[in-house]
């Protein structure tokens, strides 16, 4: 079929055909129809494109020396904008000639001014010194010459935003001694050699030698991108993505810093449901019952530990020893454990209660006949109430044996005098203590921790252990320390301890503070409150700038350090994660209500 255009403007009507491929080929889009704007115009200072302005900078002057990380402050600035470098090597030969032509001409310089009295010239004597310098590397092949471009691309809603954003860029660069100006009637050939199309069509360019050259790679926006590990979030500055391995790292620990509501426990469930698909087994300390819908999800384990609980752990168990451990190690580990879990509960001990609770504990296990020099893998552990029958026989013991009785008899007894119902057997396993009474939940905590950390001595596997609201567990010394000895020894079980805390002067204010944050490779602070964050500033030796940003941090939003790197960070989860992890009460009642209405609906 044929479609047949009609020109009736000249005298003879003439018949020109349209074949339908013509008119499929008019339709057709193209990529340039996609990605162009809708409008374009040109200005000496300006680009219009769209509903947006853009103008490009070429930088004009370089200072004598030039820093490491001299182009960081303008890399990582929170604004929209394009960088192209453009290096073109120039011949070592050449360049030799010249650098001999301007040595001649320094020369013949500091020549006439010695030659006519005049004080000598500092500038000229530290020009001739260093091209002289210069002349020797590229002859010993050490350095070579470049002609550098460098074109900076802003973009902004109007003119009066552009103007903004180079007045911060000018005085970022003038600090450091490098200038730059605008492409005055070459914007559009700025514009070019800003594209991803690799042509320097603005040929403005300076000459660097190597080393200055390299401080401009890489990049100093850190990337922590990798082929391994799980996806924490999205650098805020390059929108690059945060792809990282804890368990490639020197040690596996993480602190979490945050104020309520900041999105920390979010951040961390988001982290599990991640490292869950990479096979770590997860173990949560929940004291707010955050977890438990997480570990519906994932069909893990939930141990509601409180006085009326039907879930017990006796903190006499031990572990059976390792091929490299004897059983006198394990008994003599555990004993010392038990020392301190009996000084936070009986509110302290004098030196005389500690070496008499030392010799009754010895003495319980041995009634179990448990002993250094026998196999006790397969043997009862004693109980608590064992313990108190050795105190009220010993002499200085009955007063002892009398305070741990509420412990044993009273209220208290049902959680921690009974032997031990409590098995991980699953990858995700949660300990909530929300209905712990406050007084009890460094202790459950500590009893907890201790019998977590039996089960991962016994064989070796990848694991994450999550304490939330750590500061409970810094409020007493003996509960920091068994903490911090897991962030010292987790590594050698493969073993990471992600710690999380929104009071952070609490957390500071214990001596095992500070040691735990520098024995954790990973740190993550999000949006922190005034009244905090001089301190987290001084902790963390935060800038200014950064100290600012996590005042004005979003939720979901902080500092994320790595090792020696750090990168802005936003935490971002799918619909279907964040159905799963939402800590959101609005939502979770949004949630309870479907559920509600579908098992109605049945």
């Amino acid at each position: 079929m044929a479609i047949f255009n009609f020109n009736k403007t000249k005298p003879e009507t003439k018949i020109t055909p349209i074949l339908p491929s013509d008119i499929y080929d008019m339709g057709v889009l193209e990529l340039k129809d996609i990605i162009a704007p809708s409008a374009l115009r040109i200005t000496p200072n300006n680009i219009y494109l769209g509903d947006k302005v853009a103008r490009t900078f070429f930088v004009i002057s370089y200072p004598r020396f030039l820093t490491e990380e001299w182009f960081s402050p303008i890399i990582n600035l929170d604004k929209i904008f394009d960088i192209s470098i453009f290096i073109h090597p120039i011949d070592s030969g050449t360049a030799l000639k010249e650098l001999q032509k301007k040595l001649a001409e320094v020369q013949s310089q500091i020549s006439t001014k010695e030659e006519r009295g005049f004080v000598r010239d500092p500038i000229l004597d530290t020009a001739y010194q260093d091209i002289e310098t210069l002349r020797d590397q590229l002859q010993q092949a050490r350095e070579r010459i470049f002609n550098v471009g460098l074109y900076i691309t802003i973009y902004g809603k109007n003119e009066d935003d552009l103007d903004n954003t180079e007045r911060e860029i000018k005085s970022s660069m003038e600090a450091i001694l490098v200038y730059i100006k605008p492409a005055l009637f070459q914007q559009e050939e700025g514009f070019k050699s800003i594209s991803p199309l690799g042509n320097d069509t603005l040929t403005i360019h300076s000459k660097l030698n190597s080393s200055p050259l390299s401080s401009l790679f890489p990049f100093v926006s850190f990337d922590l991108t990798s082929n391994n590990g799980i996806l924490f979030g999205v650098n805020r500055h390059n929108s690059s993505l945060v792809l990282f391995d804890r368990f490639s790292l020197e040690n596996y620990n993480s602190v979490i810093f945050a104020k309520s509501g900041a999105g920390k426990s979010y951040a961390t469930k988001l982290e599990i449901l991640r490292s869950l698909m990479f096979g770590v087994d997860v173990i949560v300390i929940d004291p707010e019952r955050e977890y438990e819908f997480l570990a519906e999800a994932v069909d893990g384990r939930y141990f509601n530990i409180s006085l009326t609980s039907e879930h017990h752990i006796n903190p006499f168990d031990l572990p059976p020893p390792r091929e490299d451990e004897s059983p006198a190690d394990i008994l003599r580990s555990n004993t010392i454990n038990l020392v301190g879990l009996m000084r936070i509960m009986l509110g302290g001990l004098t030196p005389e209660e500690d070496s008499i609770i030392d010799n009754a504990i010895t003495e319980t296990y041995a009634l179990k006949d448990i002993t250094p020099d026998v196999d006790f893998s397969n043997k009862p552990a004693p109980l608590l109430s064992d313990l108190e029958l050795v105190l009220a026989g010993m002499d200085g013991g009955e007063s002892l044996a009398q305070r741990m009785a509420k412990f044993t008899q009273g209220t208290w007894a049902g959680f921690m005098n009974k032997p031990t119902n409590v098995d991980i057997n699953k990858q995700f396993v949660v300990f909530s203590v929300r209905d712990m009474e406050d007084e009890l939940k460094p202790v459950a905590m500590y009893i907890v921790m201790h019998h977590i950390w039996n089960t991962v001595r016994r064989n070796l596997k990848k694991r994450l252990l999550i304490v939330d609201e750590a500061w409970w567990m810094m409020k007493a010394k003996d509960t920091a320390s068994f903490l911090y000895s897991l962030v010292k020894r987790g590594r050698k079980y493969y073993l990471g301890v992600a710690t999380i805390t929104q009071d952070v002067g609490d957390f500071l204010k214990s001596p095992y503070g500070t040691p735990i944050i520098t024995n954790s490779s990973l740190q993550f602070l999000m949006k922190q409150s005034p009244a905090s964050i001089d301190l987290v500033q001084k902790t963390f030796n935060l800038t200014d700038e950064e100290k600012y940003l996590l005042l004005e941090s979003n939720v979901g939003e902080g500092i994320f350090f790595a090792g020696l790197k750090r990168v802005a960070l936003k935490v971002i989860a799918s619909y279907t994660e964040d159905q799963i992890i939402t800590s959101d009460p609005s939502q979770l009642l949004a949630i309870k209500k479907a559920k509600d209405d579908f098992k109605n609906s049945l």
